[in-house]
């Protein structure tokens, strides 16, 4: 007797920024998992990708031309997965709540006032935006949270990090997440405790304070550690990143989550049900 095969109804990505290093990784993402098909790829006017097949890299005839027009690619799209810079972010932003669209955004590096804007609109569209989409990052918050709980008194927080000579901004979002994580389990505004970097001569150190070290260097994918300092012992919270297939895995399992979310902002803690 034979059964009838499930219909998987496929979620229809589009990818922003997708000649880059992020982009690469989700096409071979999208390209991979049958529940997944690449819907639009975006990417800026001036990139010599632009008109040529999405899948040409994969060897693959995709059909999805490159092209930087926003609305065209957002038509009868699912969600837009994001890991470029805050401006071209935001214009992505503005033209899935224009188009009832979902986004995924990884990009780092936002203002106080640019988050705002993402919460704003995701009270019309679902929008999942978190620093880092791994896995294992978003475990390793969890873990500090535990640990800052247990290590509150006598211990010194660091947060050491490096990424590869590209990225921009400094400390990275991922950096900055975990001091926020330390700090809201002791009851602190990182903002008010954070020292970013030190040099000459700076005095003893602060007990109340979290310190972040920034290492900048070849093509170092993403190291994160936190580290409680006591007297006599170290704790030490490592993740370390070698394959950018852990972010672009995680932002599309992202996509899958809010499938069918008709608004709200969420982070990569709801999507693994971590809350």
């Amino acid at each position: 007797m034979k059964t009838k095969k499930k219909w998987i109804e496929m979620l229809k990505v589009v990818i922003a920024g997708c000649s880059g290093r992020m982009g690469y990784a989700l096409l071979e993402g999208v390209f991979a998992d049958n529940e997944l098909v690449l819907h639009g790829a975006l990417d800026r006017a001036d990139s010599p990708q632009i008109g040529r097949d999405a899948g040409e890299q994969f060897g693959k005839k995709t059909g999805v031309l490159i092209s930087h027009d926003v609305d065209a690619a957002l038509k009868d799209a699912d969600v837009l997965v994001d890991f470029t810079r805050p401006e071209p972010s935001l214009v992505y932003l503005a033209a899935c709540q224009k188009s009832g669209v979902n986004m995924v955004i990884g990009t780092t590096g936002f203002t106080s006032e640019q988050k705002a804007l993402i919460a704003n609109a995701a009270k019309d569209i679902s929008v999942v935006f978190a620093p880092n989409m791994s896995v294992g990052v978003t475990l390793l918050i969890n873990l500090v949270q535990a640990a800052a709980k247990v290590l509150s008194e006598g211990y010194d927080i660091e947060v050491i990090e490096a990424h590869h000579r590209h990225k921009v901004d400094a400390p990275s979002g991922t950096a900055l997440r975990l001091g926020e994580a330390a700090a809201s389990a002791l009851g602190r505004n990182l903002e008010e405790c954070v020292i970013y970097g030190r040099e000459g001569v700076t005095g003893e150190r602060d007990p109340s304070t979290i310190g972040f070290a920034t290492v900048r260097g070849g093509d170092v994918v993403g190291d994160h550690t936190v580290l409680f300092a006591g007297i006599g012992e170290r704790v030490e919270l490592t993740h370390k990143a070698s394959s950018r297939a852990t972010f672009a895995l995680g932002a599309l399992r992202a996509g899958k989550f809010i499938q069918g979310k008709k608004s709200g902002l969420f982070d990569m803690q709801d999507v693994l049900g971590l809350k």
